[in-house]
């Protein structure tokens, strides 16, 4: 794969794959090989019993600055339908796995967009995002007027949209985009201290947590509240949780298999 950089195991951690978008001299602009290396990689994790948390990442100076732009100036509607990119990134609900996005630099555009994708972002205190499509008489294509509205709501996805501004790190954070910003250069150590945490949980609970929380943005409450208490009896039909529970009443550490 020459646009995306695997590493597992990362940090020799058994259950932790770090994921690098690996196109440096366009600052990881979102081409289509790229983004279909992309779900590759995060495909065969997914698939991987070992891995357990996935690390998506850039470089000091970008996330993703946005979309290849050079690839798209040209083209016609019938070429962006026929790209299939978007297929792409909606292929990368189903990965089951938790996927941190650990953001330094640049996420403009599509490179905030995939940052939202993932299951929640850690941020450099340097890092920058925004929705800029509309500076080039476009409008986001991949979720930045959706998942940007969900985020932070209404009125500053608004205001990101229309403008095409920039927020700095701080404001992601106290705006909801993010969950947690930290110096910039400890991003790697203390995004791996995130996942190392969810890796010693129950990998089948995680899975269905995530589930469950990604439905509340596709459900009513009743279906949602409906939606999770499935989920939470069929937690019980895991080794896992017999084992979680003994272990909290035995008050030692549980050992998690994945089952």
């Amino acid at each position: 794969m020459d646009n995306i950089l695997l590493e597992f195991p990362y940090n020799q951690h058994e259950h932790i794959a770090l994921v690098t978008l690996h196109r440096p001299k366009v600052l990881n602009a979102l081409s289509t090989d790229l983004m279909n290396e992309l779900l590759e990689c995060l495909t065969r994790l997914d698939n991987n019993p070992n891995v357990r948390v996935i690390i998506l990442t850039g470089s000091d100076r970008a996330f993703a600055a946005g979309a290849d732009i050079a690839q798209m100036v040209s083209a016609s509607p019938i070429d962006q339908i026929n790209d299939h990119r978007f297929k792409t990134w909606e292929m990368l609900k189903l990965i089951t796995k938790p996927i941190i996005a650990a953001v330094n630099g640049f996420a403009l555009g599509g490179g905030c967009e995939l940052a939202m994708s993932c299951d929640f972002i850690v941020a450099g205190d340097e890092a920058k995002f925004s929705q800029p499509e509309i500076k080039i008489g476009t409008i986001p294509g991949a979720g930045g007027t959706q998942r940007l509205t969900r985020a932070i709501g209404k009125s500053k996805a608004m205001m990101m949209v229309l403008t095409g501004e920039m927020i700095d790190a701080k404001s992601a954070l106290d705006w909801g985009l993010v969950a947690k910003v930290v110096p910039a250069n400890t991003l790697l150590q203390e995004t791996f201290e995130i996942a190392k945490s969810i890796s010693e949980r129950a990998p089948v609970a995680v899975k269905l947590a995530k589930e469950a929380v990604n439905k509340s943005f596709e459900m009513s409450l009743k279906d949602g509240m409906d939606f999770e208490r499935r989920n939470f009896y069929l937690t019980f039909s895991s080794a896992d949780q017999k084992e979680g529970m003994k272990a909290f009443i035995e008050k030692r550490s549980p050992k998690y298999l994945g089952n």
